[in-house]
């Protein structure tokens, strides 16, 4: 059977491959322990982005717009952007230019899932986010995730994002813990009646639409723990020190703001850290900066603050596959918003007209 070949049934052949490499065998064990380690599968809910195919990609399909949108709206209207700014800076002619401009036009004013531009497939993608549970919780980053020699935690600072450069490719080989954990994983479906009716019909039909599926890499969101659950507060991000940075922002500049220990007219590089490093403050505040000198003090995953315990989760996603490529959004999934007029009109010759 050819690369790319699909079985009789709509299957893939997996393809695994024996890690030689001494790091990437360091994941793999790493891998294996985890999966001794957890007992249950958590599943948050549905994530959207957008996924390009053209000419001679085969069965492979670009990310294109991260797989990180809470609904199919917010993915089609970055798409819409994308398409936009092409239209703006990058076409090479009027013609390029008016067809990227109708792809918008419809983005503006339809849901629409897929559309072709200029040669290339753009397709609205779904996956479920899930993190790994066992007895001690939800899943910490492992031991051999990526971790910055030197942490920066200055806030201009920039990294990888999410799912930078990602190709989806149905017949790339895998590691032994991969092949059993997308094997392991391609029946997962809502069941639970806490589920409406038509989400756990429209996961039923996506087992035999979709039947195959693709894990994608790792993402790291913070969470809090209640009484029974964790909750997430942010994320989610490319690494477990982006999460990191993001609840040294909450707990430095964000949370004191929304809970008034730092006036709303203060001036935006003020923080908690700032204002106790001069002299005496409130108590409230103090409590803020120590939390986050905590989390500062080396790879540190779990912080216990104002009776509330965070987390960084190691999160994954799966995106379900068949011989046309990745998952679309499903009928019962929800949209927070209405498609909509978002960039100012440009004209064919690349001028933006004036508004009304």
């Amino acid at each position: 059977m050819e690369r790319g070949d699909v079985e009789p049934g709509g299957s893939r052949p997996v393809v695994v491959r024996v890690p030689v490499e001494p790091v990437e065998a360091a994941v793999e064990a790493d891998a294996v322990d985890a999966a001794a380690r957890a007992g249950d599968v958590v599943v948050r809910g549905p994530l959207f982005g957008v996924a390009a195919q053209s000419a001679g990609d085969g069965p492979r399909w670009r990310v294109v717009i991260a797989v990180t949108a809470g609904c199919p709206q917010q993915a089609r209207d970055s798409l819409n952007s994308r398409l936009w700014f092409r239209a703006k800076d990058d076409a090479h002619d009027r013609a390029e230019r008016r067809t990227l401009l109708a792809a918008v036009a419809r983005l503006e004013s339809e849901r629409v899932d897929e559309l072709t531009v200029a040669g290339t497939r753009y397709r609205v993608v779904r996956a479920e986010e899930y993190a790994a549970a066992g007895p001690g919780g939800i899943e910490e980053p492992r031991p051999t995730d990526p971790e910055p020699p030197v942490p920066d935690w200055s806030r201009g600072a920039k990294g990888p994002e999410v799912d930078d450069g990602l190709v989806l490719d149905p017949d790339a080989p895998l590691t032994p813990s991969q092949a059993l954990e997308r094997l392991a994983l391609r029946g997962l479906c809502y069941t639970g009646s806490r589920f409406p009716d038509d989400v756990r019909a429209d996961a039923r039909q996506a087992l035999d639409s979709h039947p195959e599926v693709l894990l994608l890499p790792p993402t790291f969101t913070v969470v809090e723990q209640s009484a029974s659950s964790w909750k997430p507060l942010s994320g989610p991000h490319p690494s477990a020190h982006a999460a990191r940075k993001s609840l040294d922002f909450a707990l430095t500049w964000m949370w004191p703001r929304m809970r008034g220990h730092i006036p709303d007219d203060a001036d935006l590089h003020t923080d908690a850290r700032t204002i106790t490093a001069n002299g005496p403050s409130a108590p409230e505040l103090a409590a803020y900066a120590e939390a986050a000198d905590a989390l500062r003090a080396g790879r540190v995953n779990r912080l216990k603050f104002q009776h509330s315990v965070y987390q960084i989760a190691r999160t994954r996603r799966l995106l379900r596959w068949n011989p046309d490529g990745p998952e679309g959004p499903r009928p019962s999934d929800t949209n927070t918003q209405d498609p909509t007029h978002i960039h100012p009109t440009l004209h064919e010759d690349g001028h933006i007209l004036p508004e009304d």
